[in-house]
């Protein structure tokens, strides 16, 4: 891997008659939106989104606005407000409705019928704040007035689980809940977290806490007293035997018996038809309750060995000294410490002398994949004077278990905040996560894919991962000379950007409350080359473009770009000590500069015919600006309806010949997702397939383990997909989920022993051909397990073929094992 390196600046200015305009609602608010109980348009009335007319399918789901009763799509109907009718409550509405509550209750301030609480009074920059950020009033005063204010509370996304009084979660029944916040069936999710949608969230890192002990016997898991009810704990030696545990059920697990004996969680035997079994709320805690010690100088567990069975032999009481200087030692593996009884984390420093020539402590998770979330990897630069291991990684990863169980993932450009000090500091605001493209990756310990790197943010660059991750990732790579990101983190540095001032992006997305920003389509790439502009749409994308192109006004029309890795380098934005922002390019070092990658592009339709000008080009920032006549806007915006391709020329109308061109053309399907997947029956690659995370649902519990539902697999393009109805489809991937686990559920000891704990189930249904495959790690299943799977799946997958009368139906589930651990 070369060197990388900073092309030299080239500094632009904005151009003329940039403006934004908003959509315009009418001035007559309806009386009734939110005060009455809407009419619902039933589901089969309504094929398609009634704003962005996107076709409903299985990944496209329907959403009921609780103000207007209209059918929508996820992103049309994303807001939260609070409805009267509903007694206040916050329930889920279109963004029409959004914008009219909204005015209705900023017109109520003015009348003064409501009232407006003082802002929080955290130190600026509070990223839970963020008008801090844009504010114009002098940093004194602001300071001066913070000392007035009262201190903040924090709140903190807990996924869809209703909530009773005193904050306590309510006990209810599992469901099935799809990334999208909607169950099968097409219902919404009731959650008072931010937009599904959304892939990050704002992460507290809590005060660990201690395991509980339980009787023995009934535990899989051994764990330690909690140390201020446990005196004998305070001066036992760190590391004795006494201290050692064995992460494993009792000597009998694993012996085949028969369906009637098995013992699931609620107790009793699994039956062939029911609801799944859920475990009760005290195990599931147990299942991801943090093993990370209160004290500063103790360390969470560490794994001894792992015996053939799948066993963990765990030190519980960690000597600090010894395990420093084992993760330091070169030749040594890494040690692998348990932040929660299903969740480890393996810790080195590695040297990366290859690519960076750093020092860094190397955090790689292993059990991420079980709650639907992307392994994280996170390197961070060592210290000169670190003579103890960063403990508050650990609570931090253990927060983006806990968080991912609840359905707020995070992936590639995704982001977690802090509200409160980290590693040591408050100027720490969050982190950063991307999936490595041309960086260095050869030295470092690598988890299954799918998997992120974060990388350490401060607290002034936080507006921009949550409203244009891309900038602020490019800007990284400029600052550190490593393209397009270093995956590293550096503690204490200076940050990237200050106050947001004057930027085009004041435009295109509100720094203020969040509640728009610049339109994003995975897969469109924006591409510079010479006196060319080249905007490629990926065709599977056509219903996302439709979106980005209801949401904008008839003035502008703006999307945001995705990294490219065909581009040899990528325009950035810099902003200077007086807070102006310019342009720069970065670039792989000893590679000469062919096409270079933009951020955004902005098509502003105000030219005039006086100006005597076709259109007009120019760099702003990192993003292109397109100057068009009205016509011109018009003719774009059809050849996009009607996916055509469109050029525009620019320069002078007298001239034969455009100076430059801006093409927009529509490219082939966009393949690049699960990359690096594989199946585990037969390691069958899953790279550009469609695939659903299944969050909070499907779990079976043995006597020791649990087996859950993570994952499904559509193993057709998305053209040979199946048109059934996407509630048909959901309940079938259920129904076989439920078959699976009913099946499996008394055999998890075994499967276990074996190392079996990703399995997959492979599902063909068609009227000519129907059968399943099921495997793990490369392996198919012993007949001691297909014989129950027989009895329970075969019925399922034949009455889905006799009413299927589509295209044919494969699928492949991704099931794990868990520890029950209580």
């Amino acid at each position: 891997h070369p060197p990388l390196g900073v092309a030299s600046p080239e500094d632009v200015g904005f151009p003329p008659n940039v403006e934004m305009f908003r959509d315009d609602l009418s001035s007559v608010l309806p009386s009734d939106i939110g005060w009455e109980a809407p009419v619902w348009v039933p589901d089969e009335d309504a094929p398609n989104c009634m704003k962005c007319e996107a076709k409903f399918t299985f990944t496209k789901r329907r959403h009921h606005c609780r103000a207007c009763g209209k059918v929508l799509c996820s992103a049309c109907c994303s807001q939260k407000a609070r409805l009267a009718y509903m007694d206040n409550k916050s329930a889920r509405v279109c963004s029409t409705c959004y914008n009219i509550l909204q005015r209705a209750q900023a017109r109520g301030q003015i009348a003064g019928i409501s009232q407006v609480t003082p802002s929080s009074g955290q130190a600026s920059p509070n990223p839970n704040n963020p008008m801090e950020y844009c504010s114009t009033v002098p940093p004194i005063q602001q300071a001066q007035e913070a000392l007035q204010r009262p201190p903040p509370s924090v709140l903190v996304p807990v996924g869809g689980r209703p909530q009773g009084p005193m904050g306590i979660a309510q006990r209810e029944g599992r469901h099935v809940r799809f990334s999208d916040g909607s169950f099968p069936g097409g219902g919404d999710a009731t959650s008072d977290s931010s937009t599904p949608s959304t892939p990050s969230h704002p992460i507290t890192t809590p005060t660990p806490a201690h395991p509980t002990p339980t009787p023995q016997g009934a535990v899989a898991v051994r764990p330690r007293s909690a140390p201020n009810t446990s005196p004998q704990h305070k001066g036992s030696p760190s590391t004795t035997a006494e201290s050692r545990a064995r992460l494993s059920p009792s000597k009998n697990r694993g012996q085949p018996s028969e369906r009637q004996s098995g013992s699931p969680r609620h107790g009793g035997s699994p039956r062939k038809t029911g609801s799944p079994k859920s475990p009760p709320r005290s195990r599931q805690s147990a299942m991801t309750k943090s093993l990370i010690p209160e004290e500063d100088d103790r360390l969470p567990p560490v794994i001894l060995s792992i015996g053939d069975n799948g066993d963990y032999e765990v030190d519980w009481e960690p000597d600090p000294d010894r395990t420093l200087a084992d993760i330091k030692r070169e030749e040594t593996d890494p040690v692998m410490f348990l932040a929660n009884p299903n969740l480890v984390v393996l810790v080195k420093v590695i040297n990366l002398s290859c690519c960076v020539n750093r020092l860094c402590w190397c955090f790689t998770t292993r059990g991420m994949h079980t709650v639907s979330q992307d392994e994280v990897v996170i390197l961070l630069e060592a210290m000169p004077d670190d003579d103890a291991v960063p403990r508050d990684i650990f609570a931090h990863l253990q927060m983006v278990y806990e968080e991912a169980g609840k359905g707020n993932t995070v992936g590639d450009l995704g982001h977690t905040i802090f509200n409160q000090p980290f590693l040591g500091s408050r100027e720490h605001g969050g982190f950063l996560y991307i999936q490595p493209t041309f960086q260095c990756t050869q030295r470092l310990i690598l988890p299954e894919p799918p998997y992120v790197v974060g990388v350490l943010l401060q607290k002034w660059e936080t507006p921009w991962a949550k409203v244009f991750p891309i900038r602020l990732m490019l800007r990284l790579g400029a600052e550190f000379r490593y393209y397009p990101c270093p995956l590293f983190s550096v503690r204490f540095r200076k940050p990237v950007y200050c106050e947001i001032g004057h930027t085009i992006m004041n435009l295109l997305a509100d720094f203020r409350n969040y509640q728009y920003m610049l339109g994003q389509v995975r897969g469109v790439v924006i591409l510079l080359e010479d006196k060319r502009t080249l905007v490629r749409i990926p065709s599977n994308r056509y219903d996302d473009m439709m979106k980005v192109l209801n949401n904008c006004n008839e003035h502008v029309l703006s999307w945001g770009s995705n990294f490219s890795e065909e581009a040899d380098s990528h325009l950035v934005c810099i902003q200077n000590d007086e807070g102006a922002y310019q342009t720069q390019a970065i670039s792989i070092q000893n590679r000469p500069r062919k096409v270079t990658g933009a951020s955004f592009i902005v098509f502003n339709g105000s030219l005039k015919t006086t100006a005597g000008l076709r259109a007009k080009s120019s760099i702003v920032e990192d993003g292109v600006m397109v100057q068009i006549l009205p016509e011109t806007m018009a003719e774009l915006r059809q050849a996009l309806r009607n996916m055509k391709d469109y050029t525009i020329g620019c320069g002078s109308t007298s001239a034969e010949e455009p100076d430059e061109t801006v093409e927009v053309r529509w490219v082939e399907d966009d393949r690049k997702m699960n990359i690096g997947v594989t199946s585990p029956i037969d390691g069958q690659s899953m790279e550009g397939l469609t695939n659903i995370h299944v969050h909070s649902g499907m779990d079976f519990a043995g006597e020791h383990r649990t087996i859950r539902w993570t994952e499904v697999f559509f193993l057709q393009t998305e053209d040979s997909m199946p048109q059934c109805e996407p509630m048909e489809l959901s309940r079938l991937a259920e129904s076989i989920a439920t078959a699976t686990c009913v099946a499996l559920v008394q055999h998890l000891d075994s499967l276990k022993e074996a190392g079996m704990n990703k399995l997959g189930l492979r599902v063909n249904i068609d009227r000519d051909e129907v059968g399943y495959v099921a495997g793990s790690k490369g392996q198919f299943l012993p007949p001691l397990y297909m014989t129950d799977l027989d009895n329970e799946l075969i019925p399922v997958i034949h009455n889905a073929a006799a009413s299927n009368q589509d295209t044919p139906i494969r699928l492949e589930l991704i099931f794990h094992i868990l520890h029950n651990a209580d």
